[in-house]
């Protein structure tokens, strides 16, 4: 196949929490490698009651009555939480896509299991991050970025690779914030592959405006 066998991102990420539950298998008998539940909900992260939950305080500091947030306050909350460390907080671009990830119901917004989904993740990606910034500058080089990607289980050409780093790299270096949304989009891209090759072939059939759909909306 020419995209990972384990999900949108790979295998299980370094530092990763462990939410005390096996892991259900996937679609087609793949195993989920630290990715989501086949009904979209991230397995075991929800079970303490939301008021107990060290997350609930960050979110319901940002979410409106409908008990959601949009991109520019994931990014407020994203802030508060440090999760992007001593590393430049996430831009809203980034936030934007993020959410997009999640967003099943094309609301524009994110509610409280996929902020915490989202949190997981994130926390997963920036350890994966960390092993190559060893140096601690916040950036990887392009031999890095392509070490961290097939670290995560993508099986893509040096062609599509090359379009990547050139894509998010800046003055020949890759930041944490373009790292992250590089994640972001192989991720659902791949999800969204995925859901359409069901004979597991590597090829897909796309209709112009379900193609449109799926990466015009990351």
């Amino acid at each position: 196949m020419a995209y990972p066998g384990y999900g949108g991102y790979g295998g299980p990420m370094p530092g990763m929490p462990h939410q005390g539950m096996p892991m259900p298998g996937g679609p087609m008998g793949m195993p989920h490698q630290g990715g989501y539940s086949s009904h979209g909900g991230y397995p075991g992260a929800f079970g303490a009651p939301p008021s107990t939950d060290p997350m609930w305080g960050y979110f319901t500091a940002i979410a409106g009555q409908d008990g959601e947030i949009d991109a520019e306050e994931l990014q407020r909350c994203l802030t508060q939480t440090g999760i992007s460390g001593s590393y430049t907080p996430f831009s809203l671009e980034t936030c934007r896509i993020m959410i997009a990830m999640l967003d099943r119901d094309m609301t524009g917004k994110m509610g409280f299991n996929e902020f915490k989904e989202l949190f997981a993740v994130l926390n997963g990606w920036k350890q994966n991050f960390m092993m190559f910034d060893q140096d601690r500058s916040g950036t990887v080089e392009p031999l890095e970025m392509s070490q961290a990607i097939s670290s995560m289980g993508y099986r893509i050409s040096p062609q599509a690779l090359s379009c990547i780093l050139k894509r998010y790299s800046k003055g020949g270096r890759i930041y944490f914030d373009d790292y992250v949304a590089c994640c972001v989009k192989l991720k659902a891209l791949t999800d969204n592959f995925r859901r359409r090759d069901t004979m597991q072939q590597g090829t897909v059939a796309f209709p112009y405006d379900d193609f449109i759909l799926c990466t015009m909306a990351i």
